[in-house]
């Protein structure tokens, strides 16, 4: 048995008597090792005796569930109304301009992934933006790049 496979094997023995188990052990799993693989998938069914199309159905319906590596950091950029209403839009396009990359896509660099949110729950602090787990409200261009540049190599983002 693979480090991963223990590492899994302990996140469902943790979490499969919590009431809806599945979904805290999904998120601990895309927490820990970022991707929820169809081996993890297997594993998960298994675990907490359900079929692995049940575990697949909920894995491909959410958007913040993986299911091979991505980039080290992902950048979710809020689409909803309110935060395109005061600058959203252009900070959308600043972002895929200075990364060289679109949504769904990874720097060249493989450290950030930028990735489209339809709401961030931050509306009076728009536009937003969720950098890892922490959302940043206000954002400004100036604040982007910083954020940007300190975890790529890109040439753009130096600017």
């Amino acid at each position: 048995m693979n480090q991963q496979d223990v590492q899994l094997e302990a996140i469902i023995a943790e979490l499969k008597q919590k009431p809806g188990a599945l979904l805290p052990v999904l998120h601990r799993v895309q927490t820990q090792l970022g991707y929820i693989s169809p081996t993890a998938q297997a594993l998960i069914a298994k675990g907490l005796n359900l079929s692995t199309a049940e575990i697949h159905g909920v894995v491909s319906f959410y958007e913040d569930f993986k299911t091979e590596p991505g980039a080290k950091h992902t950048l979710q950029i809020c689409r909803a109304e309110a935060c395109q209403s005061v600058g959203g839009r252009q900070l959308e396009q600043h972002l895929k301009n200075q990364l060289g990359i679109e949504y769904h896509q990874a720097t060249k660099d493989n450290q950030l992934q930028l990735e489209p949110v339809y709401c961030l729950g931050n509306c009076a602090c728009a536009p937003s933006i969720k950098f890892d787990q922490k959302i940043h409200g206000r954002v400004t261009i100036d604040l982007a790049d910083r954020l940007i540049k300190s975890v790529t190599n890109c040439a753009e983002a130096d600017s």
